[in-house]
């Protein structure tokens, strides 16, 4: 896939994210929470749900086909190892407690 491919996939996916990604992305945009956020970024070979690239921080949120997954098993460590910190969460926790997932966010600021 090309760049631009891939830029285009990203874009794509900007435009029709999920109900849960929409609710989380309306407390993270604009710096609410103190730092900048992009959503659905091409990292190649990735493209992360959200990254704040000051925090070296990308938040994952996973339905249940995720689960056990070895693909993000591996796409985690990926991540580890260009120094960023993946938090994964359910969508059925940022519709149901969107609050303490952002209390999760803002804690993991502090310990970066």
């Amino acid at each position: 896939m090309t760049d631009k491919e891939f830029g285009e996939l990203a874009r794509a996916l900007r435009k029709r994210m999920t109900p849960e990604e929409r609710m989380l992305w309306k407390r993270l945009a604009r710096n609410q929470l103190g730092v900048a956020f992009r959503r659905q970024e091409p990292m190649r070979p990735y493209i992360a749900d959200f990254v704040c690239f000051e925090k070296r921080l990308i938040i994952e949120l996973d339905g249940s086909q995720h689960a056990g997954s070895e693909h993000d098993k591996a796409r985690d460590a990926y991540f580890e190892e260009r120094g960023y910190k993946t938090l994964r969460f359910w969508n059925w926790e940022v519709r149901n407690n969107i609050e303490g997932v952002l209390e999760v966010i803002r804690r993991a600021f502090e310990e970066s």
